[in-house]
């Protein structure tokens, strides 16, 4: 039997493409099987959750945010979301994302960093939401397993580094990577910055560990920089391996 949502149901879910009625309604869209049920394995509270089989193609089509819509699609509610001045400082590794603004980016840098044990990410109050809907899909389920905080990065750093925490970022005179005598903590903060500016003065003037990411060979003509969720990957992977 076919489950028929009214036109005032069908334009609220539609609604939720939207930063504004997110808020407001403390919702997100989930779409996919696989990350549907990531939602439901979730802390995560769902709502509804909706099926092409059952509520029909062309409904599925009204309500989806994606140019194909797939088989299942959840309403889900958002965690409380995580705004402070004063977060608690990393325990183990933690990223920090400073005005990274492209979704796709920030919801693949949620993946990577569930991939290599981050469990918190803090993100500058310019960066995108984490509830819009490229983020959700990038991050393929990642989502609900990270903590996200939005907090000013700048005395972030600044608590860190009087505690000991080694802050780090990346920059072209900064000390190679591969460098077996770089050091690379077990616990520290890595930051990493906007898609075209790169971190800004602001941050990196806090930082206390300056990192960079060779070409190969070392002194070729290569790009001028890597995308941010590539840089990341590259920096987690090497910090992980040092720790094996």
């Amino acid at each position: 039997m076919k489950t028929t949502l009214t036109k005032a149901e069908i334009a609220r879910i539609r609604s939720l493409s939207q930063k504004k009625k997110r808020e407001q309604e403390g919702r997100f869209i989930v779409e996919g099987e696989k990350m549907v049920q990531e939602a439901i394995d979730s802390t995560f509270r769902v709502e509804a959750v909706y099926y092409r089989d059952d509520i029909g193609e062309e409904t599925m089509q009204k309500i989806s945010l994606l140019s194909s819509p797939s088989p299942a699609l959840a309403v889900v509610h958002t965690h409380p979301q995580i705004h402070t001045t004063e977060p608690a400082l990393p325990k183990g590794l933690c990223l920090a994302l400073d005005g990274v603004r492209d979704p796709g980016n920030f919801g693949t840098i949620l993946r990577i960093a569930d991939w290599f044990g981050i469990e918190r990410i803090y993100a500058s109050e310019d960066c995108v939401e984490v509830y819009n809907p490229k983020t959700v899909q990038a991050s393929m389920g990642a989502i609900f397993r990270m903590e996200v905080c939005y907090t000013p990065l700048v005395p972030l750093i600044r608590r860190c580094v009087a505690a000991g925490i080694p802050a780090y970022g990346t920059f072209l005179d900064g000390n190679n990577l591969y460098q077996e005598k770089t050091d690379l903590s077990e616990t520290g903060l890595i930051v990493m910055g906007n898609e075209h500016n790169g971190i800004s003065s602001e941050v990196s003037n806090c930082l206390n560990r300056r990192l960079f990411i060779p070409p190969y060979p070392i002194d070729a003509q290569t790009s001028e920089s890597l995308n941010v969720a590539i840089a990341t990957a590259i920096l987690c992977a090497e910090f992980r391996r040092r720790q094996l």
